[in-house]
Formats: structure tokens, sequence, C-alpha cells
């Protein structure tokens, strides 16, 4: 049996871990642009060779559709995970030392990262477990598993800037901020950030790293020119970058994301990129480089962005709160808490569940997540 990949479903996506089979449905949602061309593309390379003695070929093996197949070769240590793809027809033997050919398990839980804040919008830092309860599609959750204040995660960021015409006045500017921002926030040999620029498609600049210096080389090669793709820019760091960044532990995955949030060369839709964010298991953070005074269309857009990923939309008027939006950024991602539950009833039907985390015990809190996940299907 041969298999088409395997989906990795972590954080609010929950129950993780599961391989799906050639003829599955896990691509329904469209591939980001530069994810065609790389399909389209990329050479196949040869099966891997057999561990043990070669065996005789199987004809009808050979005869099974080899389409929409992607890489064949097992993952390099660095490296995103693939798919083992060896070619093993129903009647070939796998040596006794390998593994059985379809592996499934599924964690039933799902895990949230939150903030808390005060009346007067402080971070709360110091409560427990027991302060909290979860409601999983309105129904109260069987059991909150672990719990977590979770200041000091890893952290994988994204920083998007939208290169396009419409930024042009206020450029400079933003690249110096997200500078400043990546220098203050990224710690060596512990979190790593990419940088990539957009106008009609996502250019990466600076792939993942933890160098601060190659990030902000990343940040000052971006140049500005185009329309704007910024659904597509969103949907290929989550799925192509994010989603597939390796991982030895919890992670805290965010997007920083600049625009002033006028879409007009997207493939895919606002509600398809923030699908594939909420799959990803990515915060977004979104900040408006529109300078006109008030909001607009464009503003609305990166509000609901945000507020469906659990991040925060900022719309800084003067340069200067640019940067100060940064910051409160920083902040924000130091003081959040982290928990896993056991929905009530779990099924594995790739549908959106809503999630409330509901402070108890305490007058005037708030507490703000991402507001569901998309489970994942057999």
């Amino acid at each position: 049996m041969k298999f088409r990949g395997i989906t990795l479903f972590l954080g609010s996506l929950g129950f993780v871990a599961v391989v799906l089979a050639q003829n599955s449905g896990s691509d329904d949602l469209p591939s980001a642009p530069s994810a065609v061309q790389q399909e389209r593309t990329k050479p196949k390379p040869p099966p891997p060779a057999p561990r043990a003695e070669p065996q005789p070929s199987n004809p009808s093996a050979s005869a099974e559709p080899q389409a929409a197949t992607p890489a064949n070769s097992p993952p390099a240590k660095s490296g995103p995970p693939q798919a083992d793809v060896s070619p093993q027809g129903k009647g070939d033997q796998a040596p006794p030392d390998e593994p059985a050919a379809t592996i499934t398990k599924t964690v039933n839980e799902v895990n949230v990262v939150f903030t808390v804040t005060d009346k007067h919008g402080r971070y709360v830092k110091n409560l427990a477990k027991a302060d909290f309860s979860v409601l999983d599609d309105s129904k109260p959750a069987d059991q909150i598993r672990s719990f977590h204040n979770e200041t000091e995660l890893p952290l994988q960021v994204g920083l998007l800037v939208d290169a396009s015409n419409s930024v042009r006045d206020r450029f400079k500017f933003e690249q110096e901020a997200a500078i400043e921002f990546l220098n203050q926030t990224i710690r060596p040999r512990y979190d790593r950030a990419f940088v990539v620029g957009f106008d009609v498609t996502p250019e990466v600049t600076q792939d993942f790293t933890d160098n601060t210096e190659a990030l902000s080389r990343g940040v000052r090669d971006l140049k500005p020119g185009g329309g704007t793709a910024m659904y597509d820019a969103l949907y290929f760091a989550s799925r192509d970058k994010l989603l597939k960044a390796q991982q030895n532990g919890p992670v805290r995955r965010a997007i920083i994301l600049l625009s002033d949030g006028d879409d007009n060369m997207s493939h895919v839709t606002r509600e398809e990129a923030i699908e594939m964010a909420l799959r990803a298991d990515v915060i977004v953070y979104t900040i408006s480089t529109n300078i006109s005074g008030g909001k607009h269309g464009g503003d609305k857009v990166l509000e609901r962005i945000a507020d469906a990923t659990g991040g925060r939309a900022f719309f800084p008027f003067q340069l200067n709160d640019v940067a100060n939006a940064f910051v409160v950024i920083q902040d924000e991602l130091r003081s959040q808490y982290a928990l896993s539950y056991k929905p009530s009833d779990l099924r594995a039907d790739g549908r959106y569940h809503t999630i409330e985390i509901l402070a108890q015990n305490h007058k005037g809190l708030r507490v703000r997540s991402r507001h569901g996940y998309y489970a994942p299907t057999q």
C-alpha cells in the first residue's frame, strides 16, 4: 500500500498524527501558489533501496497509479516530515524487521494557547488550572489534562511583510521596527523565525533561523512593488512553513502580518487562509499599514484574521505606534497559558469545533484564544 503523506495536527487541531491513505481527502483546500509550482517542477527521486535482500518485483505494484505522489525519499533529520512511500505491492512481503505499513494513532485531546487580561487590559500571569473551565461545541470538556503558564516555550515566528505599492510610503520605517522586534524576541539556539515579503506572490527572503543578523538582512532585502496577494502569503506561511516545521517538543507558533489588508491578487479566500492558520496551530497578529486616520475595509479584514486565530489586530496611526505594536506582541508571546483537554464528544469527523475558555473564581477577567479547531479525518 502506498501513502500520500503524513498530516500532523498539533495544538488546537488536537488529536495529532494520523497517517492518511493515498486516496484520502487531506488536500481538500487549494495549495498556495508557490506550493503548486513546486509540486509541478519537483523531480521524483528513485525509490529507496530495501533493507533486506532484494525481492523480485511485483508487476501489479508497478501498475498502480503514481500521480499526485509527493517526494518519495525518507525525511532528513533536519527537514519536515514526509511520507514513506516505498513501493510494495499486495503480494510483497515486508522484511521481518520493518514495522507494519499502516500506523494510525489518535491522541484524544485538544491543545489551546490563550491569554488572560484584567479589566484594565493588563496581563494576568498567576492563575491556576482550577481557575478555568472549557466548553467544546458548547459542551463541558470531560477533563483538563494539563495546564501550564507557558512563558518560556520556544517560538516559531513568521514575519509577513506587505511589499506591494500601497505600503511604499512607510515601508522603510516598518522594516526597521520589524528588525528591532526580531532582535528583541528571537533567542539564539531556542527560537526560530523566517521572513516573507509578498506582493503578487510570497517570497522567502530568509528561511527559518535563530540568527538575528540573517533575519535583519532578510527584512532589508524586501523591496516594495506590485499587487497584493495577502491571503496567499498567509496560506503559504501557515502550510508550507509552520505546519511543516521540525519541532522537538511543544512550541508556540505565531505570524506577524504587516499589511493594509487590501487583497487584490490571491488565489485562495480569506476564510481558506484562516482555516489553514488554524490547522497549523498559528496565532496571527496583524499590524495595519493604513495611516488614513480611520478604519477602512482592509482593517476589518485584518481584525477578522487576528480574532479568528486568537491574536490581536493593531491599528497604528503614527509611525511610532508601529514599534509600540511590536513591543506589545513581544510581551504577549511571553504572557500566555496553555492547556490540553479531552472533549466530551470526540469524533475524527474533520469538521470545525468551537472552543470557549471561561475564567472562574475571578471577576473582570477576559480570556482570548482561538475560537475553534478542525478535527482530523480518518
